[in-house]
């Protein structure tokens, strides 16, 4: 399921992927074949910092996110909240609260002032994300469909490249390049999809926040067109 573009950042988030993305691929080889500077078969490429990840404050809540509520001396009102089907919690004194596309911070805020203006004086409220129901990956570079897509439940490279419904005429398979915060630094990886269709190498985990950059010629091209409009230093930072 592809993510509204409403949501915010989102942009931002596409152009920061294909900046990194493009940078290191277009180091690579020609067309067709492996290489570049990322390198493949990475033992040390493990599961992301899924806690620190779905903690986000720029997480904003969907339906099946859980909430955890803290309102300081009334235990009443604290406790554990799931987002329903309409985007709502539901709190006692207070009723249905929206929470659907708002982070927790503006949660807090928003139970703040419904607190105070009706039931108690200077109220201070937590609200941390102890669940989330679906978690978000980017897929660019040289595929059909680039976005942003929810995952739910376990994902590998080959259904992640398929929600961007595959690569496009001008793809490098060879050359795909993942992107990952492993014990709070970024790094990168790269894999084959042809070796990974055949079965000769198995085919990676992929999770919430991992950006996916497909190699091609027509990616190169868009990506040398960026940069000529984006100041190189906002590009290459140190990764």
């Amino acid at each position: 399921m592809m993510v509204p573009a409403m949501l915010r950042g989102s942009r931002q988030l596409m152009a920061i992927a294909f900046a990194f993305g493009m940078a290191l691929l277009l180091a690579g080889c020609s067309t067709g074949s492996r290489g570049g500077p990322v390198a493949y078969d990475r033992t040390d490429f493990v599961a992301p910092d899924l806690p620190a990840i779905q903690r986000t404050a720029d997480h904003r809540l969907m339906p099946g996110d859980v909430v955890t509520i803290n309102v300081f001396q009334v235990e009443a009102l604290s406790g554990e909240h799931t987002v329903d089907s309409t985007g709502n919690i539901q709190l006692p004194l207070i009723g249905a609260i929206e929470a659907q596309g708002r982070t927790t911070s503006e949660l807090a805020q928003t139970l703040t002032t419904q607190l105070d203006a009706r039931y108690l004086r200077q109220p201070r409220v937590q609200v941390a994300l102890k669940e989330a129901e679906a978690g978000r990956i980017t897929v660019d570079g040289s595929v059909t469909q680039p976005g942003i897509f929810e995952i739910r439940g376990p994902t590998t490279l080959i259904q992640a490249v398929a929600m961007a419904r595959g690569t496009d005429q001008n793809a490098n398979p060879k050359r795909v390049v993942v992107f990952r915060t492993i014990n709070g630094q970024r790094q990168a990886a790269a894999f084959d999809l042809t070796t990974i269709r055949t079965g000769v190498d198995p085919d990676p985990a992929i999770y919430s926040n991992d950006i996916i950059v497909v190699d091609g010629s027509r990616s190169r091209q868009a990506f040398r067109d960026f940069i000529q409009s984006v100041p190189l230093l906002a590009i290459f930072r140190p990764f």
